[in-house]
């Protein structure tokens, strides 16, 4: 239960700076949906997520009312769906997509993750299906959200599904073209994916989770930078000494309000994802808390070494708060989410190559970031192949949601609106990398995953 003394010490985080629950995220398998008939198969995925979902928004609802607690987002991650059709005798998964969506809409949640696939040593038959359909997926349903696993630190990284993943980030843009490419927000691109993140677009069920879980992701930007106030011109230790404390109350209040829902919900709690999600919100932004250590702007030299610090100090705090830590658990940097990202690209200052390097310590990747329209699948392959090699070497989860603006060039901006914000359209390097990525293959798995 939530007593009264650590309500009471969260208001004036939530009423002045920010602070909310991110998401409350329900896990939900669906192995035991498969079935040979399509039809059958999509009529069990509906049927199974509308029964066990049925009450999460309205439990969320309540408990924000009761507790004065904003719970931003209420979501739903399943089962890996390459998993499920491959079992299925059909060659076109648009369906299952689309029957994803439809128990998305009826449950009330505001997305729905999964529509995903594990290739990072190879792919399967039902793989390959699910990565051709994507595009399709994403242009013709709403709410939902697809993921693909394309490397690890155990197993290297699949180029062959690389190359394939450029090409529907790619499509997936020219069709939804009219949104200026918005299907590729809802599209993550993995190496060391992890089976209980509650954060979109990225969510997935793993198989090694329970038959139906409740993961909390939690978001306090503007606290942090709000704390750091009070220790402007200290040493590093001091600075790292505050934002662990900061985290600590952020963490455990998500740990408080995922004690609860399972509770409601007679559903086990599985982990608070304490990461720093930002909004386009002034006062809600990672880059603030970077320019408040000392930085003129996000993205001059230094800001890595910021946010090496942010990102350590905010695990080192949130651990201590919860039982079951899991998810990315840091500090993001999405562009587009991010006001102070976002003046910071538009002047300049922050490049693709400087993110780049941020992501070698952050959570999770590139993320949330515009490019020209007119850049190649083999460009994109390519930022995904260096992103993917950053998080196999470095034994870390990385990550690129990218976004081809159709049409757009750089300097341009791209609306996606709410929490996703607006991006200004970032140059990408004019080289040609098309004969490196279609070499094919697999890039072997560094000599430190040898560890057993």
């Amino acid at each position: 239960m939530l007593s009264n003394a650590e309500i009471m010490q969260t208001i004036e985080m939530i009423s002045q700076q920010h602070l909310d629950i991110r998401t409350i995220t329900m896990g939900i398998s669906l192995l035991s949906c498969c079935d040979p008939d399509p039809k059958m198969a999509c009529q069990k995925i509906y049927d199974k997520i509308t029964l066990r979902a049925e009450k999460l928004v309205a439990t969320g609802e309540a408990i924000e009312r009761e507790y004065g607690i904003p719970i931003v987002n209420k979501r739903i991650s399943v089962t890996p769906m390459a998993l499920v059709a491959g079992a299925s005798e059909t060659n076109d998964y648009v369906c299952f997509a689309q029957a994803l969506d439809r128990a998305a809409k009826t449950t009330g949640v505001n997305f729905i993750g999964g529509y995903s696939a594990l290739v990072q040593k190879g792919m399967t038959n039902g793989d390959k299906r699910l990565i051709a359909s994507i595009p399709e997926a994403l242009a013709t349903t709403e709410l939902v959200c697809s993921s693909v696993n394309v490397g690890s630190t155990r197993a290297g990284i699949n180029m062959d599904a690389v190359r394939l993943m450029g090409q529907a980030v790619k499509d997936t843009a020219n069709l939804t073209a009219a949104a200026d490419g918005f299907g590729c927000a809802k599209l993550v691109v993995f190496c060391n994916a992890v089976e209980d993140n509650p954060f979109m677009a990225g969510a997935f069920h793993g198989v090694g989770e329970a038959e139906t879980v409740i993961n909390v992701g939690v978001s306090g930007p503007g606290v942090v930078c709000h704390a750091l106030e009070s220790v402007r011109g200290k040493p590093f230790d001091v600075l790292a000494e505050t934002v662990k404390k900061t985290a600590f109350r952020i963490t455990r209040m998500g740990q408080m309000v995922a004690q609860e829902a399972s509770r409601r919900l007679d559903v086990p709690f599985g982990i608070v994802d304490l990461s720093l999600a930002p909004t386009p919100a002034v006062g809600d932004s990672v880059a603030r808390i970077l320019e408040s250590m000392g930085l003129s702007e996000c993205g001059i030299h230094g800001t890595t070494a910021a946010l090496a610090l942010l990102n350590d100090a905010v695990k080192k705090g949130g651990v201590m708060a919860s039982s079951h830590v899991g998810g990315l658990s840091g500090a993001f940097i999405p562009v587009s989410e991010d006001e102070g990202m976002i003046a910071a690209a538009k002047s300049g200052t922050l490049n693709l190559d400087k993110l780049e390097a941020m992501t070698c310590v952050c959570s999770v990747g590139l993320d949330m970031i515009a490019v020209p329209g007119d850049t190649t699948a083999e460009t994109i392959a390519a930022i995904i192949a260096d992103e993917a090699a950053i998080g196999m070497v470095n034994n870390k989860t990385t990550a690129v949601r990218i976004i081809p603006a159709p049409g757009k060039k750089v300097g341009d901006m791209v609306e996606m609106g709410g929490l996703l914000g607006s991006a200004p359209v970032m140059p990408v390097h004019e080289g040609d990398s098309s004969a490196f990525i279609n070499r094919g293959g697999r890039i072997p798995a560094p000599l430190h995953s040898l560890k057993n």
